[in-house]
């Protein structure tokens, strides 16, 4: 009998969010899925992790076509107590998506879609995170697609130690990518602004806000590529050193 592969979904904008639904679906067609994700939206809460407080685990059902474990945490504390706790055996994948909106430039940092891919793979366990380009009128088939031909080719090759993959696909027709890029992490940034409020008891209270700027750094890098419809993958590493200043730095001889 055919063992099938055992893949980890999770995401950071909710166990109820149509994203997951969408590659849920997609993956059950590879493999033996598994779902633990926030019980609701955890976007940008980067790699934090709950200590200081009980994490909540209730059971989740789709329409009965899947069901899975509804968390109280993180994406990141997802991906921990999966495997940490929940689980019968150890996923041979972890795939975080499919995220509304992309995780390209410095938003890599803040994204907990990203985060819990990484955690996968600190837990050494071959981690994809992916995003569609939009927050309005997510056309999920072009990523979930995508998602089963990425997912078989990692469950195949593995991935190097430290290393999971970010992927961006553009929220167009499948039939409108013109191809698929390796990319390096670009630059681009939010520009942030803070919108000052009052309460109805008169209590001061702030809405940041803000719009993405790109900052040009090559033709290689994941937004410029997404422009150009085209799917951008990047291998990150978690290792955060920058081993380029480390001699200069030594340089400085400061003792105690």
């Amino acid at each position: 009998m055919e063992i099938k592969p055992y893949i980890l979904i999770t995401n950071d904008d909710g166990i109820a969010a149509p994203g997951i639904h969408a590659l849920v679906m997609a993956m059950k067609e590879i493999g033996d899925v598994v779902v633990v994700a926030p019980d609701s939206e955890r976007s940008a809460v980067g790699h934090a992790i709950t200590l200081s407080d009980p994490i909540r685990v209730v059971n989740f059902n789709k329409n009965s076509l899947w069901s899975g474990f509804a968390v109280s945490g993180t994406p990141a504390d997802c991906v921990k107590i999966a495997v940490g706790a929940l689980l019968e055996r150890r996923p041979n994948l972890v795939v975080s998506g499919i995220n509304l909106g992309s995780n390209a430039g410095i938003n890599v940092i803040y994204s907990g879609t990203v985060s819990a891919a990484t955690e996968g793979t600190i837990l050494g366990i071959p981690s994809v995170a992916i995003s569609l380009t939009t927050y309005t009128n997510p056309i999920f088939s072009t990523a979930s697609d995508f998602a089963i031909k990425i997912a078989k080719t990692v469950l195949t090759k593995g991935l190097p130690k430290r290393t999971l993959l970010n992927i961006n696909v553009p929220n167009v027709p499948k039939s409108e990518i013109l191809g698929v890029e390796i990319t390096r992490q670009g630059m681009a940034n939010f520009a942030e602004c803070f919108d000052k409020r009052v309460d109805p008891r008169k209590r001061v209270y702030y809405w940041m806000d803000g719009q993405k700027e790109d900052v040009y750094a090559g033709d290689d890098v994941d937004d410029e590529v997404i422009k150009k419809n085209k799917i951008s993958i990047t291998p990150v590493k978690y290792d955060l050193t920058n081993y380029e200043f480390m001699n200069e730095l030594k340089s400085w001889n400061v003792e105690i």
